[in-house]
Order: structure tokens, then C-alpha cells, then sequence
């Protein structure tokens, strides 16, 4: 299997777009649009944060 990773499409490259990135996985080409919140309170750091702690908290509960 072959992972390519393309380039990155700024949206000041192509008006009124989204950023995206282009990843082909053998002969399969995915395209994802990047969206974020325009209204979120939330850090991208805060968003890691409760990630990782509810995890953690998973993981915890499991044992």
C-alpha cells in the first residue's frame, strides 16, 4: 500500500473555499475539506485537553 500525502489548497488560493487536503491511498484519491466552528469558544488547545482527559478517563474505567 502507498500513502502519498499532496499538497495543502489554501483557501487564498481558490476564493470563497475551504482548505483541503488531498491524500491518494493506492488508487483511491480522498479529498477533506477543513471546517472550523466560526461561533466556538474553545482552543484548539482546550479541544486537546478534554480529548485526552476523557481518555484517559476511558481507559481508567476499563481497568
Amino acid at each position: 500500500m502507498t500513502n502519498n500525502l499532496s499538497k495543502t489548497i489554501s483557501s487564498a488560493a481558490v476564493p470563497n473555499t475551504p482548505p483541503s487536503m488531498v491524500k491518494k491511498i493506492d488508487n483511491i484519491t480522498y479529498r477533506v475539506w477543513v471546517h472550523f466552528s466560526e461561533t466556538s469558544t474553545e482552543t484548539m488547545e482546550d479541544k486537546i485537553k478534554r480529548m485526552l482527559q476523557s481518555e484517559v478517563r476511558q481507559i481508567m474505567e476499563s481497568e
